[in-house]
């Protein structure tokens, strides 16, 4: 302990991020993250047109309309509107320069999307970045797969359990919910493995890959489930990392006991650098957005609570067990690229899916995939059939009943979360206890219901809070349902 109550005195005499004289007098607080915060504005401009344009295949129009839309004027300062340039050939968006800031580009990548380049890298540098060949046949030929490893449907009979009519009440209210700031591009409602229900915003269809922002978490869960299943990861076991800066005995480091439990449950008790108001000025707004390393920011951390003992929402924690899965493989860097594929995504057919990864070709497996409905709907089925695929053992019952079980730290928030994945709060009571669910920014959700065998899938671009709510999702589907008989 004294060496936590040592890193704590020191985090107290740490720079604040704004601030000002003590004097009452003084002038507004200076905001000494200014040049940043315009970096990663130009960066976010950058990788959301870029994966728009290039991974999503969006027109232009659209992307402007409704991925752009993210960027405020409270927030960001709004869009960047002059330096601005687009590269179909190189595939490639720059942005900023001049009184704009620090020009950021983002360059889409074969197989991982776009990676965001370091500011002072050119377009010669290109071919220096990661990427990956996937399969094309595998996606090529889906539409003549039977759902769920490919895309061919067979003949709906309508469930006695729903009601057709209230099903579409229910997918209205999504699609329409009255504020203007939620925009839902897809909804798939899966019922005992069928599709029952499919639908598409305007300019979107079932191949249409968009970002699943912190969806993403639950999808690096279930590839470091796997490694504990196989015995090569231990829950408790410490992580066994780098910390930086490094210290002549790593034993000694009070970061040292944190287990890959902590990082999962969100409660590594590391320093939160994604937030109170830094999510878009240091941290690992970064690495999305600016070209740092994803891996070197989160193992620059110092410790501030008890492992396991506060809760507190991090980008890095996700990416500590990211880190841990990486070192555990040993693998060939392009052999790595292709692990989640060979492992998890090929198995149950989410041919689609894109994992980005920073330029150094680490994932950045804590927001960014891309992918489409269909597949998330697949990711979902694996969840709720216990782990199992085609007959197959994807991933065991266990680690399933570890990502559903509360995180003792959010016991003080309501157990609203578990491994990654997110709970029904305590005092919500229209939803069963049993659901949990994937979410990432602008309402990305695969939620789901073991007790009534649904998956719901919900494709957002909501551009300012409140996004649309997942448990109110949940509900307005529920309600569709018919009473046993």
């Amino acid at each position: 302990m004294k060496s936590i109550r040592y890193l704590l005195a020191l985090l107290i005499l740490t720079v604040p991020e704004v601030y000002a004289d003590s004097d009452a007098n003084a002038a507004t607080p200076f905001d000494y993250f200014a040049e940043n915060r315009q970096m990663v504005r130009n960066g976010v401009q950058a990788v959301l047109t870029c994966n728009g344009l290039f991974t999503s295949n969006r027109s232009l129009e659209h992307v402007q309309a409704e991925e752009l839309a993210y960027l405020t004027e409270d927030r960001f300062g709004g869009i960047v509107t002059e330096n601005v340039d687009i590269n179909p050939d190189s595939e490639s968006v720059q942005v900023g320069g001049g009184k704009d800031g620090i020009a950021i580009t983002a360059v889409f990548r074969p197989g991982i999307g776009c990676v965001v380049m370091a500011p002072n890298q050119t377009l010669a540098e290109i071919d220096a970045l990661p990427q990956l060949q996937l399969d094309a046949e595998l996606q090529a030929t889906a539409s003549k797969r039977p759902w769920p490893q490919g895309d061919k449907l067979p003949r709906l009979s309508w469930p006695k359990e729903f009601n057709q009519d209230k099903l579409q009440a229910a997918s209205d209210r999504v699609f329409a919910p009255g504020l203007d700031n939620q925009v839902t591009l897809s909804l798939l409602v899966v019922h005992k493995g069928q599709i029952i229900h499919e639908r598409y915003r305007e300019g979107v269809d079932q191949t249409t890959r968009t970002r699943t922002w912190s969806t993403a978490k639950s999808i690096a869960a279930t590839l470091v489930g796997q490694l504990v299943d196989e015995q090569k990861l231990g829950l408790d076991t410490p992580l066994s990392l780098t910390w930086l800066p490094e210290v002549k005995h790593p034993g000694t480091d009070p970061r040292h006991p944190i287990t890959l439990r902590h990082v999962l449950h969100m409660s590594s008790g590391l320093d939160p650098v994604d937030s109170f108001n830094k999510e878009y000025a240091t941290g690992s707004g970064l690495a999305y957005w600016a070209g740092a390393s994803s891996a070197q920011g989160a193992l620059n951390r110092a410790l501030l609570y008890q492992p396991g003992t506060y809760w507190d929402y991090e980008n890095y924690d996700t990416l500590l067990a990211v880190m841990a899965m990486k070192q555990a493989l040993n693998l060939s860097a392009q052999d790595y690229l292709a692990y989640p594929h060979s492992a998890l995504l090929q198995r149950i057919g989410m041919h689609n899916t894109l994992l980005s990864t920073d330029r150094f070709g680490d994932f950045i497996l804590s927001s960014q995939v891309y992918t489409n409905a269909r597949d998330l709907a697949r990711f979902g089925l694996l969840y709720l059939n216990n782990g199992i695929w085609a007959g197959e053992r994807i991933l065991s019952e266990a680690f399933i009943n570890f990502v559903r079980t509360p995180a003792p730290a959010s016991a003080v928030h309501g157990n609203f979360y578990g491994g990654q994945f997110w709970l029904v709060p305590d005092g919500r009571t229209d939803v069963p206890k049993s659901a949990y669910s994937t979410a990432g920014n602008r309402g990305q959700y695969v939620i789901i219901l073991p007790e009534q065998d649904l998956v719901i899938v919900r494709r957002g671009l909501d551009y300012a809070r409140p996004h649309m709510n997942r448990w109110d999702i949940a509900a307005w589907v529920l309600e569709a349902m018919n009473e046993p008989q």
